[in-house]
């Protein structure tokens, strides 16, 4: 499915936004084999959008170009395109102006972010999360590691330890964060895995993992 009228979907940047993303139905994209969950959209096709996509084994998605920019982060399987080949946990930034034809031997999960980058970022970045060492914090039991920003955007995962509690933060430029594995806990609620929460500019929060969990974060991107 092709969408061809402006589709607005969670697209007030002002706005609190939280999705079971796990629990959205597949819709199928312009390409065989290629399906979306999309978690946040404003426009047709070419959109600002945040989505979770699914390559079948075998499928290919048209050459095309990202004029905003493309974030991706592999959930499942191995993702790839004309430049290699990028396991589970590997995380893409594909700066505005760039090109690529996304492809998959054995199929694979992304999570997929478009427009949300600044206009003259101009580096291409690939990270495997699995050979990356964690920083440690100033709040015990929390380790970060960065992935990539411009320009006061940034992206990161975290990993909250069982029992860690992080005090009161404000997101100044924005945030939003995916629950990669385990459960979050702020004052609003208890968010599992597949969890997708937007933290508009300016929002106080005070998260909690009594199991522990791991987070994908970008922060600073909705001023």
């Amino acid at each position: 499915m092709t969408v061809t009228a402006p589709l607005q979907l969670h697209a007030d940047l002002d706005l609190r936004a939280c999705v079971d993303a796990y629990a959205l139905p597949w819709t199928p994209s312009p390409a065989a084999g290629v399906e979306r969950r999309m978690i946040e959209r404003d426009g047709a096709e070419a959109a600002r959008a945040t989505s979770l996509v699914r390559y079948a084994p075998d499928s290919r998605f048209p050459s095309h170009a990202h004029p905003r920019g493309e974030e991706i982060l592999v959930l499942e399987g191995t993702f790839g395109d004309e430049f290699g080949d990028y396991p589970p946990g590997t995380y893409l930034r594909n700066p505005p102006g760039s090109r690529h034809a996304p492809r998959t031997d054995e199929g694979c999960t992304i999570f997929v972010k478009l427009r949300h980058m600044h206009p003259q970022e101009r580096e291409r970045v690939v990270v495997d999360t699995a050979e990356r060492a964690w920083r440690t914090s100033a709040v015990c039991g929390l380790r970060i590691m960065p992935l990539g920003g411009f320009r006061g955007e940034r992206a990161a995962l975290a990993r909250l330890a069982p029992g860690t509690r992080v005090p009161t933060h404000r997101y100044a430029g924005g945030g939003e964060w995916l629950v990669l594995d385990g459960a979050l806990r702020d004052d609003e609620g208890v968010y599992a895995a597949g969890t997708w929460l937007r933290l508009p500019c300016g929002t106080r929060q005070t998260v909690s993992s009594d199991a522990g969990c791991t987070l994908f974060v970008k922060t600073g991107h909705l001023r």
